[in-house]
């Protein structure tokens, strides 16, 4: 069983290729973002927005882990402390910990993505471009092992996802 993090900024593709890596390992997959929304939707708030979310996906991710299942995490993991979650996670139970940079090479393609995504929310969660770059400037370099899967570029990145967390 493996713990896979899929991390990157929003609209990069993270929850697509998570969805498609998922259907083939097979996984479960465990968004922030949904718990977050769900959160907002029944107007839980916290002092430190997205912490819980954080909280409850890694909560849930080791219910999964401890039932033999293999998890994927989909969530933008922008800061240390964040990553530092799924660190602590894989070594409390011995699993292995794989972490899946997504990026978009193409600034015009990954605005169009962020923007389509914005017209069609059916939320407030969901970011637009502005939101977004803000966003990459809060975004720490990843320093540990990771696959960087480049959603523009790549044609067929599910193969090499699945050999890296196997």
């Amino acid at each position: 069983m493996v713990l896979a993090v899929f991390a990157g900024l929003p609209g990069v593709g993270k929850s697509t290729l998570a969805a498609r890596v998922a259907t083939e390992l097979p996984a479960c997959v465990l968004a922030v973002d949904t718990v977050d929304f769900t959160l907002q939707r029944y107007e839980v708030s916290e002092p430190r927005p997205g912490y819980a979310a954080y909280g409850v996906v890694a909560a849930l991710a080791e219910v999964q882990l401890a039932n033999g299942q293999h998890v994927i995490i989909d969530a933008v993991n922008p800061v240390k402390a964040a990553r530092q979650l799924w660190v602590d996670l894989a070594e409390r139970l011995a699993v292995p910990l794989r972490v899946v940079e997504v990026v978009c090479g193409d600034d015009a393609e990954h605005r169009r993505r962020v923007e389509k995504r914005y017209e069609s929310r059916d939320h407030d969660g969901i970011p637009d471009w502005v939101r977004v770059l803000e966003r990459q400037k809060e975004y720490e370099p990843y320093l540990g092992p990771r696959l960087v899967v480049d959603t523009f570029f790549a044609k067929d990145p599910v193969s090499p996802i699945l050999e890296y967390l196997s």
